[in-house]
């Protein structure tokens, strides 16, 4: 509980957790980014990759990052801010993002065991911050009701 401006005590609706889970993701996407371009380089050079899933595998990974940029800033933003919009904003991002990490883990022309392991942990990752996002845009609507 916090004193507001006027003396008034005021609740304090953000979560911790939330915020803890979305710098964890942005600094496992980093890491994500970068392993599966890597492997994305790998498979061209050793594996008969073809041009055009190619060029989708590489558009699809820059989008996701490009996403995940916006999925973090909007995600901190509603939390710290206690917006319902950029916390719904977020949850609508990252299940975009959760959608990308399925093509990468499943349908990606060449899956690697790396690629399994790596993407499962995203997607866990992103669940969390899911759930936890709910919950958080649950309080906040329920508290300007």
């Amino acid at each position: 509980m916090a004193i507001g401006r006027a003396g008034k005590s005021t609740n304090v609706l953000s979560s911790v957790l939330l915020q803890i889970l979305l710098y964890l993701s942005a600094a496992y996407s980093v890491f994500y980014f970068l392993s599966t371009l890597s492997m994305i380089i790998y498979k061209t050079n050793v594996l008969s990759y073809p041009n055009d899933r190619l060029a989708l595998d590489v558009c699809l990974l820059f989008l996701m990052a490009s996403l995940e940029v916006l999925r973090v800033y909007w995600g901190v933003r509603g939390n710290l801010q206690e917006s319902e919009r950029y916390t719904a904003s977020n949850l609508i991002a990252t299940g975009a993002t959760v959608l990308l990490a399925l093509y990468f883990v499943i349908w990606q022309s060449y899956v690697l065991r790396a690629d399994i392991i790596i993407g499962s942990i995203l997607i866990c990752l992103y669940g969390l911050t899911g759930i936890v996002g709910l919950g958080t845009l649950a309080r906040f609507t329920s508290a300007y009701s």
